[in-house]
C-alpha cells in the first residue's frame, strides 16, 4: 500500500472533504489523526476510518488557537511517534456581501482558514523533519482564484492559502517536505445547499456540466500525499471540472466554421512576415 507505516493528520476531518481525504489515505495503509471543532461527530469519522483496518485518533481542536494546535500535534507524537502527512482542510465559508461583512466575521474567517493553515504547518514541520520529510496538502478553492459575489472573506483566505502554499514549498524543499494545494470547484456533499439559481449558474460555467464528488477530492489528496507526486511541490491542483479554465462557453454548433471565416476575410490582403 502507498502509505503503509505513515501517519497523516487531517484538520476538519469530521465530515466532507476532510473525511473523504482521511478515508482515502487510510485505505492505503496510513494511520489517521482527525481533528475538528465538531466534537459530536469527529469520533464517528474515526470509527469509519477504523473500519478500513487503519488506526485512528479523533480530537477536538480549534486550529485558530495556537495552544490547542500545539496540544493536538503533541498528542499525535505521543500516540503514533511520527507525522508524515498534513491535510490542512478545516475552514469556514460564510456568504456575505462586502458591505454586510462585519469585522468580527472577516477576522474569524481569515484566522480559521489562513492562520489555522499557517499554525498547523508550523507545528507539523519539526515532526516531519524527524522522519526525513513529508507532504503538506492545503485545501484552497476556486474562490481563491476567481471573483464571486459574497465570497470576500472566504475568497481572500483561500487566495492567501494558495500563495502560502507556494512560499512554504520553496522554504521547506530543503527539508524534503513537499507542499501543494487542491482547489476544488463546487462539490456535491450532504451539506451543500445551493439554490436552483446557484446550481444553474455553476453548471453553465463548468465544462464538465456537473458538480464534483468527495471521492474525487479524496483521490487528489491521496495523490499529493504519496510518492506518486514525489517531484511535485508548489502546485495548485484544480479539481473543478474545468471551472477555473473556462471563460465564456457557447454551444459548439454555434461556433463559426472555417468556411465562415474564409467568407469573412474575402477580399482582405494579408502581408507575410517576409513582406515587411
Amino acid at each position: 500500500m502507498k502509505l503503509s507505516g505513515k501517519t497523516a493528520l487531517v484538520t476538519g476531518g469530521a465530515r466532507g472533504l476532510g473525511r473523504s481525504a482521511a478515508l482515502a489515505m487510510a485505505r492505503e495503509g496510513a494511520s489517521i489523526v482527525v481533528i475538528d471543532l465538531l466534537a459530536d461527530i469527529v469520533e464517528e469519522s474515526a470509527e469509519e476510518i477504523r473500519g478500513t483496518g487503519a488506526e485512528a485518533l479523533a480530537m477536538f481542536a480549534d486550529i485558530s488557537n495556537p495552544e490547542l494546535v500545539t496540544e493536538a500535534f503533541a498528542k499525535t507524537q505521543e500516540r503514533f511517534g511520527r507525522l508524515d502527512i498534513l491535510i490542512n482542510n478545516a475552514g469556514i465559508a460564510p456568504n456575505r456581501l462586502i458591505m454586510d461583512q462585519s469585522l468580527l466575521e472577516w477576522e474569524q474567517v481569515l484566522r480559521t482558514n489562513l492562520t489555522g493553515t499557517f499554525l498547523c504547518s508550523q507545528a507539523a514541520v519539526p515532526m516531519m523533519e524527524q522522519v526525513g520529510g513529508g507532504a503538506i496538502v492545503n485545501i484552497a478553492s476556486t474562490s481563491g482564484q476567481r471573483g464571486a459575489t459574497g465570497r470576500s472573506a472566504y475568497g481572500v483566505s483561500k487566495a492567501g492559502i494558495i500563495q502560502l502554499t507556494k512560499i512554504m514549498a520553496v522554504e521547506f524543499a530543503e527539508k524534503n517536505i513537499r507542499v501543494n494545494a487542491i482547489a476544488p470547484g463546487p462539490v456535491d456533499t450532504a451539506i451543500t445547499n445551493h439554490s436552483p439559481g446557484t446550481v444553474e449558474g455553476y453548471l453553465s460555467r463548468i465544462p464538465m456540466r456537473r458538480y464534483g464528488t468527495l471521492e474525487a477530492i479524496g483521490a487528489a489528496a491521496l495523490f499529493l500525499a504519496c510518492d506518486d507526486s514525489s517531484y511535485t511541490t508548489g502546485h495548485v491542483l484544480n479539481v473543478d471540472g474545468g471551472f477555473e479554465a473556462a471563460g465564456l462557453m457557447f454551444p459548439q454548433d454555434e461556433i463559426s466554421g472555417a468556411a465562415d471565416m474564409e467568407d469573412a476575410f474575402e477580399g482582405i490582403s494579408f502581408q507575410s512576415v517576409e513582406d515587411n
